[in-house]
């Protein structure tokens, strides 16, 4: 094994946190990471790394695992895409789901994560650890706008042969745009609005993906057949989700454009950004060092063999990452407290950024890849 010489004593005195009456985010951050260590440093760091990120102009992703919407994370989503400081988000089908009872007003309320399961299931009660939601008057009610939207998209034949989950999302949010009572408190609607692509690999794995799997049956069943037409698929295809997140990587590169990640949690969502090095370089044969920077929040442990408590740095193996030890930090801390206080501190210190656009001209350097790939051929 290995070890670094260096001076031990060169790092800045440990020195007790010192809060006055007028501390902001960003004072409490840079005590920390000027005098704590553990993960106070971490998220300090974190904190300064998004910045970095951010000032640089980096083409920036957020991967976003588990279900943050439902305990209020979208509003500062939402603010991150307005300030122009996240370009392109994959996450999972349940923030997209839970994310749009925020727009329609549906009921989803703090709870007890010590309550009686059996009673809140007889009073139709869903529980996220201490968040409560409806079933009828939310997850019913939702999936009946979900299918409604999705079948107002289908009449008006605005999804083609293939599409990829970000043009369904992108169509999705235009429909919550133009039909919510508050389309400003969902993420998604944020993101159609601003052209920021949102991916969801697991799109199947969802409510979302459950509600538009059943429109072929109500197809079926108003035409009075229990065949299944093809033409009433409402189907994502997982390749246009490969090519086109690979796309906005390789674009980037050949703009001279940084990128950087802001992984909470792990996941599907974390493995299909940081595969995007690896499906250029790897599989179509262009040279590709992968993320620039990345900054993970988790609470996973890297023994287990989890890709969702892998270290960045292993990712340098697999071509995720330029180099090990550089441009990255794992912050060990709940999501739900380190995200708004990485958020918080970009506000505090970043200029708004200039959209990058990148669901509008996501065809075109999706092609870009298709052309120079078709080259190594």
């Amino acid at each position: 094994m290995r070890h670094t010489k260096h001076d031990c004593w060169q790092g800045n005195s440990i020195s007790p946190l010192s809060m006055g009456e007028n501390m902001t985010v960003t004072g409490l951050v840079d005590t920390m990471f000027n005098g704590m260590g553990y993960n106070a440093k971490r998220l300090a760091e974190a904190c300064h790394l998004f910045k970095t990120m951010i000032d640089e102009g980096s083409t920036v992703c957020l991967t976003m695992a588990g279900a943050m919407t439902p305990v209020g994370m979208g509003g500062g989503i939402t603010r991150m895409i307005e300030m122009g400081f996240i370009d392109w988000i994959v996450t999972t089908g349940a923030n997209t789901y839970h994310d749009l009872h925020f727009a329609y007003g549906l009921p989803v309320h703090q709870g007890d994560f010590t309550a009686d399961d059996n009673e809140l299931a007889e009073h139709d009660v869903v529980r996220i650890y201490d968040v409560y939601i409806d079933m009828e008057r939310t997850l019913i009610a939702q999936d009946r706008i979900v299918r409604a939207l999705t079948e107002k998209a289908v009449e008006r034949n605005i999804f083609p042969e293939k599409f990829s989950t970000a043009f369904y999302h992108k169509t999705l949010g235009d429909g919550v745009l133009e039909t919510a009572k508050h389309p400003e408190n969902s993420f998604i609607a944020s993101a159609s609005k601003h052209n920021v692509p949102v991916f969801v690999p697991a799109y199947a794995d969802s409510s979302v993906g459950m509600g538009t799997g059943f429109l072929p049956v109500i197809s079926a069943a108003k035409k009075g057949s229990n065949k299944l037409d093809p033409s009433d698929f409402v189907d994502p295809s997982p390749t246009m989700d490969v090519l086109e997140s690979a796309a906005i990587v390789f674009h980037s590169m050949n703009e001279n454009i940084t990128r950087g990640a802001l992984e909470a949690g792990g996941g599907v969502p974390k493995n299909f950004l940081q595969q995007t090095g690896p499906m250029i370089s790897q599989i179509i044969g262009m040279e590709c060092p992968g993320e620039n920077y990345v900054i993970q929040v988790t609470v996973d442990r890297p023994d287990s063999g989890g890709l969702s408590g892998a270290t960045i740095n292993e990712g340098k193996s697999w071509g995720k990452i330029p180099k090990a030890g550089e441009g990255n930090v794992v912050a060990y801390i709940d999501a739900t407290v380190g995200l708004p206080i990485i958020f918080a501190y970009a506000l505090e210190n970043c200029k708004p950024r200039k959209h990058k656009n990148y669901s509008r001209i996501l065809p075109d350097i999706t092609l870009e890849l298709v052309d120079a790939a078709i080259k190594t051929l």
